[in-house]
């Protein structure tokens, strides 16, 4: 398993856990406050840089 696609299931298992945060928005502000906006904003952003990290520059010319 090559480097980009072990960045791809890790950005995907990330962003997961970023969706299950949401379920629970209620509880995590009530007891942390603004940093569990702060904790999920992070997540996501990790979450979305590992699912792109594996894309290249250029993309492919059209047959």
């Amino acid at each position: 398993m090559n480097t980009g696609k072990r960045n791809f299931w890790i950005g995907n298992a990330v962003l997961t856990l970023a969706m299950v945060m949401l379920f629970f928005m209620g509880q995590l502000s009530e007891a942390m406050g603004i940093w569990a906006a702060v904790l999920w904003m992070a997540l996501a952003a990790v979450g979305v840089g590992l699912v792109m990290s594996d894309k290249s520059g250029e993309p492919p010319t059209p047959d």
